[in-house]
């Protein structure tokens, strides 16, 4: 990678308005087999990812289903792309329809050399605020990884054991309907979550990929209900359509709460921490 391309993206900056419409929480909800909000309601925790997403015309989407790189983001030529995780602070609840302002920021991008070859970290700060008023509501700090694909050779990576002692366990199994409904109401149009024959032949996955916004989600619902300061969240290893995991965690003594996926052979697919008031 040309090192003065990737630094000429650190700074970069664009903002957007929208309103916190009702529509796409409304099935988020029903995907995830909880009732419709309320009239007067505030978003639930990490629906805002319904909201800014990236409405580029057909002519400007990639070979992979994501909008064309250099706009915004950084134009790397690596192939594959991740959402690796997010750190989350929440100022305040956000009411339906209300009118957002989206503040987004390139705030890093490094390049790595790693055991499967280059990567590039990008990492993208998102102000939310009320645009009526200015008042901050939450800060997202995404990190976005981009690497190579694999060699058909290479070693995966080996497992790691997932916490012992949650206080609660939250089965799932994500099958293809339910990811299509999670990629139409954050108009993701990823193809690893919808397009078999892309993501095992192009991209080397073992099957569908399910996107790790969903889990993150499924992740924090599991755990029993309390006003959240913080959420954070990384990836371990892909979860993949199909496949039967648990949500589980368990609260400390420091006022945080220790969160993961696990799947049946008690293996870490996602890590998390939430942050508690």
């Amino acid at each position: 990678m040309d090192q003065i391309n990737i630094a000429a993206w650190k700074g970069r900056t664009e903002t957007a308005e929208a309103r916190a419409d009702a529509w796409p929480v409304q099935g988020l909800q029903a995907l995830l087999d909880a009732p419709p909000p309320d009239e007067g309601a505030t978003l639930p925790p990490l629906a805002h990812w319904c909201y800014f997403t990236p409405m580029v015309p057909q002519a400007r989407i990639g070979s992979d289903g994501h909008p064309q790189r250099g706009d915004f983001l950084p134009p790397v030529a690596l192939p594959r792309r991740m959402w690796a995780g997010s750190d989350m602070t929440f100022a305040r609840p956000v009411p339906l329809g209300a009118r957002l302002r989206k503040t987004a920021e390139i705030a890093d991008v490094t390049e790595k050399q790693g055991k499967t070859g280059t990567m590039v970290f990008v990492k993208v700060r998102n102000l939310y605020a009320l645009a009526q008023d200015g008042a901050a509501c939450l800060e997202e700090m995404q990190t976005l990884v981009y690497r190579d694909d694999p060699a058909p050779d290479a070693p995966k990576p080996a497992p790691r054991p997932a916490p012992g002692g949650a206080e609660w366990s939250q089965p799932a199994c994500p099958d293809e309907a339910m990811v299509f409904r999670f990629s139409a109401v954050t108009f993701n149009a990823h193809r690893i979550h919808y397009d078999h024959p892309y993501a095992t032949g192009t991209e080397g996955y073992e099957g569908l990929v399910v996107q790790g916004q969903l889990l993150a989600t499924l992740m924090l619902r599991a755990m029993p209900a309390r006003p959240l300061a913080a959420f954070s969240f990384r990836a371990v290893q892909p979860v993949f359509v199909g496949e039967n995991i648990r949500a589980e965690g368990q609260f400390c003594d420091d006022g945080t709460a220790q969160l993961w996926i696990a799947d049946k052979e008690g293996k870490l697919r996602m890590s998390g921490e939430a942050r508690l008031v």
